[in-house]
């Protein structure tokens, strides 16, 4: 489960940070927070996920860096390369697919271009981004993906909690 919330004071980040905590520490879920290692600490978060424009993993001090694990977006070759070589625990690529859930995306990258990212940030985890719903699981899977990250398939479903069943029934059968 990550905290992604991008307009959010930082008030609102650690409220809602806490309360999700709490929620995904009685479900043995892991919890990170976007963008600011300062926020996923303030609220007991297992991690913290950084993008192009956050601040550099080498930044975050290494006795946080013992306490959270460090993800990084990466959306081209370039970026990708550069990651490998950073202090990070996992990386994301893409977007995969289309996607509408952010206001400018990143060029589509498409199955093949993730099965080349997949190969090459190993051994670390790669996580598929962008576009990815119920019919694509299995594809982003069979191309190497460990994991995948969803807003649109889950924010946007009528039933949200369906959609989460759905998404990880269609991962653990791929």
């Amino acid at each position: 489960m990550q905290l992604r919330a991008k307009h959010a004071t930082d008030r609102e980040v650690l409220a809602w940070g806490r309360t999700i905590r709490d929620l995904t520490r009685a479900h043995d879920v892991r919890f990170t927070v976007n963008d600011r290692f300062d926020l996923a600490l303030a609220c007991g978060a297992d991690g913290v996920h950084l993008g192009q424009n956050d601040l550099p993993p080498a930044r975050i001090p290494r006795e946080v860096r013992a306490r959270l694990a460090v993800g990084r977006s990466t959306h081209d070759d370039a970026q990708l390369r550069t990651a490998c070589g950073e202090a990070v625990d996992y990386l994301a690529f893409g977007p995969v697919f289309a996607t509408h859930s952010k206001r400018d995306p990143d060029p589509v990258r498409g199955l093949e271009r993730l099965e080349a990212a997949a190969r090459f940030a190993a051994p670390r985890p790669l996580i598929a981004i962008g576009g990815i719903e119920v019919a694509r699981v299995a594809a982003v899977r069979a191309a190497g993906a460990s994991g995948f990250a969803v807003i649109g398939a889950v924010a946007g479903a009528d039933d949200p909690t369906a959609a989460v069943r759905a998404l990880a029934r269609a991962w653990d059968d791929a």
